[in-house]
């Protein structure tokens, strides 16, 4: 039994040893098959990292970002029949990097301005409430702003003696017969906005009312109520504007490159945030004939119509503006074209592994495709992916010259949007636009902000352009500044009691009313009091009435005992 033990485990000993020689010498045979193979192709020069030409190594390897060394063969650096600067690159490394290619094409340039906007009332259909006299608000029909109204609905009753003497007038001039003093009365009352249907009745019955009501002159909605009963009134007064939103206005600002490109007439699409999905269509109503001296941008009103009421004045929309450039244009891709800041190129795929990087001059840009005016040819192959890296090594044997290092600009101007300033450590954070004179893509970073640019002026939420310097270190600093517009800081005035003070963190708990125009209710909370506001004269239980702004956190900018307001107590604050 022990023998027969023994003869099996060598037998699979044999076995195994047989099948290890086999696929060794398979192995052998293979590795030297191999080895006669390359040694028929051609060496490589050299090998290089993919994301960096300067980085070049004399056997495979990693690149300092974790990548494989491509190599790099003779006939990459010949120019063959390309001329300078043309380059070839073997099928597997083509594959590897993705590459991929289009077309230029002679065709109709497609122009979309994508810009944002804010709804308003039809101006043209905007109508302001006045008396033509002195007198008082004995009633009023309309309760708040955004009341809808019908045509020849009251509107307010007015005490004006003015009025009973115009009245009175008539009457005596009725009594009289006299044609031509009966005729000046009737003129006055029209001219003091009396119905003609008022006049008759007065002619009719002899009786002076005393009380005259007011009818809306047209259908719509109440906007800017700044009434209430019992109020004097006065022939400057605006009592409240009525606006009709069948149509609205949507003024909407264009960058001025792209000012030329708009023109009346022109179809508009609109996305409004609170109803995703839903798309409105008008038309370019009106250019304005000046641009904003601030931010360099057209104001350009756009016209839609609303007969469902779903747009509402002051929403933000975003717009585009479908701009129409007859005639066709040769196209590229926009991704296809390398911008260094002083020189426009794009990769030219020449066929059988062949690129080359040549100079390009640029005309109108579109939202997907850019023309070309001069260096490419109808049916041509551009490259559109990893030509960064093509480019970088065609341009090295190239028949136009280079940016050297001394041509980089010390310093640009950059746009962007402030997020967070850091005023102690004279630090802001700004998600910026792309750089394209440093080849910097867009992206937030910290900056430091020179002894020269004013932090305060710097707020979160500004678009600006701003000048950055290189240090004579290391690092950026911001050293010029030009705001494009400032973050506007919701506030709300309300009345309410304090429950408690914190002296030491500037902090006030209270109890405050509802705010109608926020649609809030009362609540208790806690507000940050500014730095400048004296709270000595503050104590728990005290009835206050205070505006507050809403910052990082609910900020009070002013506050004062209700003692001192009584006076105002029938103004409605939460609408300020």
């Amino acid at each position: 039994m022990f023998l027969n033990k023994k003869l099996i485990v060598a037998t699979l000993i044999g076995a195994v040893l047989g099948a290890g020689g086999l696929s060794f010498f398979k192995s052998y045979d293979d590795t030297n098959q191999n080895s006669a193979n390359d040694s028929a192709q051609k060496k490589p020069l050299y090998w290089v990292a993919p994301m960096d030409s300067n980085y070049r190594r004399d056997k495979p390897g990693k690149s300092p970002m974790g990548m494989d060394l491509i190599p790099v063969y003779e006939d990459a650096t010949s120019s063959d029949d390309a001329g300078p600067g043309a380059i070839k690159i073997s099928p597997n490394v083509v594959n590897n990097l993705g590459v991929r290619t289009a077309k230029v094409e002679m065709k109709p340039m497609q122009t979309e301005i994508s810009t944002v906007g804010y709804v308003q009332y039809d101006e043209d259909k905007l109508i302001h409430i006045h008396p033509r006299v002195e007198g008082w608000i004995e009633r009023l029909y309309v309760k708040a702003a955004g009341d809808p109204v019908e045509k020849n609905q009251p509107l307010y009753t007015l005490y004006s003696p003015q009025l009973v003497n115009a009245q009175e007038e008539l009457l005596i001039a009725l009594k009289r017969n006299e044609t031509s003093l009966i005729a000046a009365a009737k003129e006055r009352l029209k001219a003091l906005q009396l119905s003609s249907q008022f006049i008759a009745e007065l002619e009719r019955s002899r009786k002076v009312q005393q009380n005259i009501t007011f009818n809306s002159p047209q259908a719509g909605v109440v906007d800017g109520l700044n009434i209430r009963e019992g109020f004097y009134v006065k022939p400057g007064t605006t009592l409240l504007s009525i606006g009709v939103l069948d149509q609205v206005w949507v003024e909407a600002e264009v960058f001025e490159r792209d000012a030329g490109l708009v023109q009346q007439g022109l179809p508009v699409s609109m996305k409004l945030d609170y109803l995703p999905g839903k798309q409105w269509t008008g038309a370019v109503d009106y250019i304005y004939p000046t641009l904003d001296s601030k931010n360099r941008t057209l104001r350009v009103r756009l016209k839609f119509d609303n007969a469902d009421y779903q747009l509402k004045p002051n929403m933000f929309a975003q717009i585009t503006i479908h701009t129409s450039q007859g005639g066709n244009a040769l196209l590229v891709p926009k991704e296809a074209v390398i911008r260094t800041g002083k020189q426009d190129r794009v990769v030219l795929a020449l066929g059988e592994g062949q690129f080359k990087s040549i100079a390009v001059t640029l005309g109108r840009e579109g939202a997907d495709n850019i023309e070309i005016l001069s260096g490419l040819n109808q049916d041509d192959k551009v490259v559109t992916s990893a030509q960064f890296l093509i480019d970088s090594e065609s341009s090295k044997s190239s028949d136009f010259k280079r940016m050297t290092h001394d041509e980089v600009p010390n310093s640009i101007w950059m746009q962007g949007e402030i997020n967070s300033v850091m005023a102690a450590h004279r630090m802001v954070n700004i998600t910026h636009q792309a750089a394209e004179a440093w080849d910097w893509p867009a992206m937030t970073m910290d900056f430091d902000v020179a002894e020269s640019v004013d932090i305060k002026a710097l707020e979160a939420g500004q678009s600006l352009h701003f000048e950055v310097s290189k240090k004579n270190g290391n690092g950026f600093e911001i050293t010029g500044v030009h705001i494009m517009d400032k973050p506007e800081i919701p506030s709300a005035t309300v009345s309410g009691v304090v429950n408690a003070i914190d002296r030491r963190s500037r902090i006030l708990n209270i109890s405050r009313g509802p705010i109608d125009k926020w649609n809030r209710e009362a609540a208790t909370m806690d507000f940050h009091v500014a730095d400048d506001i004296d709270l000595s004269n503050i104590a728990a239980s005290d009835k206050v009435t205070f505006t507050f702004e809403v910052r990082d956190d609910l900020t009070i900018t002013n506050i004062s005992h209700d003692n001192d307001v009584q006076q105002h107590s029938s103004v409605d604050h939460s609408s300020h």
